[in-house]
């Protein structure tokens, strides 16, 4: 497939490679078909899916195993299945831009000339046409992670005849990849990205290409041009397709800021959507609600690509994993009456142990902590109810009645650093026994059987059976329900830091990742301010003290029955809940985080 751009500058339009396998009998047929369609650049260098699957060939260069179930389970269904190498990937020639022009037209092209727009090749290099004939023009781009992130920035082009994309755990802006309010979440870039997926030939032609990531991606955090070519949220308007979006609520590859800024902004724009949240880490939900996820997908396509009446657009727009395989849905997402409330933070007896709640802090009060880079989110919240140096915690009292977050939130924090840098993170937890999956564990919520279940029709090289999988679940005291960061230098400027002046008070507000949680009865609701999240966000040189101002302090959460469903849920409640307790145990909670990859 012609892109229409150079991005090796080797004096000729780039082509991409397109792998098709589609039913034979439509063709017999005359019959035209629509199209399912995952771009990645993932089928040589690391595969998809649970099991890590690449494209294979035969000696001709015809595909022999297509990754992932679509081709099997599509395919004698009635839709073409089209694998596409993005620019600079496998067979495919040009540049990795990583979420750039090069990315994005790679797979837009293709649905141009499934809808006769653009100029597909026989060969690479040849001069031999070929047309799809055989499409009807309806394309439904799918994929999880950067293959979704790719079908978020074609749909955000608006490009004619795509119908509707299904983005798993994808990216909504390359910059909150990799960066939060100026804190860098990797200690490497883009171009650390493009590096590990771009092709032997791309990595002899496309330094140029690279130096460009660098140069547009200074480790200080700072927006530059680059981010902006890569922010797909301000196209959300252009969007003509329906959106059924996936993510898992725990991922820290991903993390759901994308989802959140992404599904409110098309929102905003009347976009059809629907929406499947679940506890898992990074994990595709043919691996966490196989047989379900099947049965949805296919009536999903059924009514957006071939026009079938199957009344899905009506069924409940949101299904929510409450507990490991235990779901709820919604009419709407977030549910209808939902508000920001603002929560309080306040001094307790003890520094450090504090209260959360309605009322206001006394002016002058505050409480201090060092950064201690080596801690995480994971230390602080098992100490909550301890003195410790590294964090300072508020919580509300025992809840009376159960009180539900869903959507995104932000925490605004008046801070005195010690040093020129600082870094800050706020994390929302829910204080109270429960059991989840084990988002931070190897597999990030699930565990990987022996057997196989079958989806479709199988050859000998593409058998479309695949590992069982089941939940890996842990018991917990405590489960983080939400969080975010921020280097306190781009308070001024989300997109431009500055060196602090020590002593000086600065206020900057944190962005918290989209959430679905309900915290019962019984529990208590927390907020912790800190400073670097070990393992989650990169440190600063320094290791400030910073002292928060708490009456210039407040968290915004999204709460379903707003702030009447917080007056219910505290009621009866003392209003000065906090009780230090420096003997007691850590609460348990699941291993550290950690990223597990460098690859969304």
């Amino acid at each position: 497939m012609d892109t229409g751009l150079d991005g090796d500058s080797d004096g000729r339009t780039d082509r991409v490679a397109v792998d098709i396998v589609r039913p034979g009998e439509p063709a017999q047929q005359g019959r035209r078909i629509p199209v399912i369609m995952d771009a990645s650049p993932y089928y040589s260098c690391c595969g998809r899916g649970n099991e890590s699957q690449r494209k294979t060939y035969d000696a001709a260069g015809k595909p022999v195993l297509f990754p992932l179930f679509y081709d099997n389970y599509f395919v004698p269904r009635g839709y073409a299945t089209v694998l596409v190498d993005l620019a600079g990937t496998n067979r495919s020639d040009g540049c990795v831009d990583i979420g750039g022009r090069s990315d994005i037209q790679s797979a837009k092209a293709v649905v141009d000339w499934l809808n006769g727009r653009a100029t597909g090749y026989t060969t690479r290099t040849g001069t031999a046409t070929v047309t799809a004939d055989w499409s009807n023009g309806a394309t439904g781009m799918i994929g999880k992670s950067y293959d979704g992130t790719v079908a978020n920035g074609v749909a955000a082009t608006g490009v004619k005849g795509l119908k509707t994309i299904v983005p798993i755990s994808a990216i909504s802006s390359w910059y909150d990849y990799y960066f939060a309010k100026g804190a860098p979440l990797f200690d490497s870039g883009p171009d650390g990205l493009s590096d590990g997926v771009e092709s032997d030939d791309a990595h002899a032609r496309c330094a140029a290409v690279q130096q460009e990531l660098i140069d547009g991606a200074p480790r200080n955090g700072d927006w530059t041009d680059l981010w902006t070519g890569r922010d797909y949220v301000p196209g959300a308007g252009k969007v003509r397709a329906s959106v059924f979006a996936v993510h898992g609520m725990q991922d820290l590859n991903v993390r759901t800021k994308h989802l959140g800024q992404w599904w409110n902004a098309l929102a905003d724009a009347g976009v059809e959507r629907k929406i499947w949240l679940s506890q898992t880490g990074h994990v595709d939900p043919f691996d966490f609600r196989r047989a379900e996820w099947v049965s949805t997908l296919h009536r999903w396509f059924d009514h957006y690509l071939l026009g079938i009446d199957n009344g899905i657009e009506r069924e409940p727009m949101a299904d929510v994993e409450r507990a490991p395989d235990r779901w709820a849905t919604d009419r709407s997402w977030p549910p209808a009456g939902t508000r920001p409330t603002t929560l309080r933070p306040r001094s307790g007896q003890t520094p450090g142990v504090g209260v959360l709640g309605t009322e206001p802090a006394e002016p002058g009060a505050t409480e201090t902590f060092t950064d201690d880079p080596r801690l995480s989110e994971a230390d602080w919240a098992a100490r909550i109810d301890q003195p410790t140096a590294a964090k300072a915690g508020f919580a509300t009292a025992p809840l009376t009645k159960d009180l539900r977050l869903a959507g995104s939130g932000t925490v605004t924090v008046t801070a005195t650093p010690s040093t020129s840098s600082a870094h800050l993170s706020a994390v929302v937890v829910d204080l109270g026994p429960d059991t989840i999956r084990n988002y931070t564990g190897d597999a990030e919520g699930i565990r990987t059987l022996a057997d196989r279940t079958c989806w479709g029709s199988g050859t000998a090289g593409d058998s479309g059976c695949f590992k069982r999988t089941e939940a890996d679940t842990a018991s917990v005291g405590y489960t983080v329900l939400s969080r975010g960061w921020a280097d306190l230098g781009h308070w001024a400027d989300d997109g431009k830091g500055r060196p602090l002046t020590p002593g000086k008070p600065y206020t900057i507000t944190l962005d918290l990742a989209a959430t679905d949680h309900i915290v019962p009865a019984g529990h208590r609701l927390a907020l912790i301010v800190a400073g670097t999240d070990a393992g989650l966000i990169e440190p600063v040189d320094t290791k400030p003290t910073v002292t928060v101002d708490l009456a210039r302090t407040q968290a915004r959460l999204p709460l379903t029955g707003g702030a009447p469903a917080l007056a219910r849920a505290t009621a009866g409640a003392p209003a000065d809940a906090a009780t230090a307790s420096p003997d007691a145990a850590p609460r348990k909670g699941v291993p550290e985080p950690r990223r597990k990859s460098r690859l969304p």
